[in-house]
């Protein structure tokens, strides 16, 4: 005889719940997405700067090293030492490396091919054009030029706000080398060639050039000259002095810059290096 259905157990069983339906997980809260807005951060100040770029602005050395002699003490801002890292300035502090006050403004470099017609000075009370023009899109600084070319003289002339490098490119004790490319109206004579290679007595005393000589595969009219007198006008008074007449000058080598890729009427900013070997002259 067959079991009885109430026999059966009566218990639940466990998958009582359709099939596909999953258990309900406990509620959970998910993290929210949306991110805390920031901190509102501090405008800069236009006026400051930090301390290490000052130093570097100044032609010292560079921020890092200039971090390395602010934390030993060489700097003082307003009278006090200041040894913090980060440390602003205005540039209107009197900010001092080793008791020596410091201009902050960034040294610049620029080398120009004069043309002719321009006269070298900041201004002109006649009205007349001057190489300042030439550069003007070249920089916001105070830039001057470091000697000078007369009006009619082409060829290198350097600009810059280095006042410590100005001084020492013009004076002649550096021996700064500058070579020019003379035109003559005449053919020189090679009497009157070692003449100047001898030295001549002018109006304001003697001058020597470093050398002298006839440009190869050319006319004797064009003449190299090397020299470094910062005398007014002194290669057209050298030949000037001997009978002849300078129909064309041009200055070819400057503190050993030349104009390679640098057309007429044209400028650029020096290299790294031109500038580290302009200041290595002694």
């Amino acid at each position: 005889m067959a079991k009885s259905d109430n026999n059966r157990s009566n218990k639940p069983s466990g998958n009582r719940r359709d099939q596909g339906q999953s258990q309900r997980k406990p509620f959970s809260k998910k993290p929210s997405n949306k991110q805390k807005p920031a901190p509102p951060q501090k405008k800069s100040n236009p006026d400051e700067i930090r301390l290490n770029r000052y130093i570097a602005n100044a032609g010292i050395c560079s921020r890092r090293e200039a971090d390395t002699f602010i934390a030993a003490g060489n700097v003082t801002v307003n009278g006090k030492p200041v040894t913090e890292m980060g440390y602003k300035v205005k540039r209107s502090d009197d900010v001092r490396f080793d008791g020596k006050r410091l201009n902050p403004e960034q040294k610049e470099y620029i080398l120009l091919n004069k043309p002719k017609n321009f006269i070298t000075t900041t201004s002109d009370e006649k009205g007349r054009r001057t190489v300042m023009e030439l550069i003007s899109s070249a920089s916001k600084a105070r830039l001057l030029p470091v000697g000078r070319l007369d009006r009619n003289t082409t060829g290198l002339l350097l600009f810059t706000n280095d006042g410590d490098l100005t001084k020492k490119l013009t004076h002649p004790k550096h021996g700064v080398r500058k070579i020019y490319h003379v035109h003559l109206d005449q053919s020189l004579s090679l009497a009157d060639l070692h003449k100047i290679e001898a030295g001549l007595e002018l109006e304001d005393g003697p001058i020597e050039v470093d050398s002298i000589s006839f440009i190869q595969g050319a006319p004797k009219k064009e003449i190299g000259v090397e020299i470094h007198s910062g005398r007014n006008r002194i290669v057209r008074r050298i030949f000037e002095h001997l009978g002849y007449e300078v129909t064309k000058l041009d200055r070819v080598i400057f503190a050993g810059l030349t104009k390679k890729d640098l057309p007429r009427g044209h400028w650029r900013h020096l290299t790294e290096q031109e500038v580290i070997n302009l200041k290595m002259i002694k």
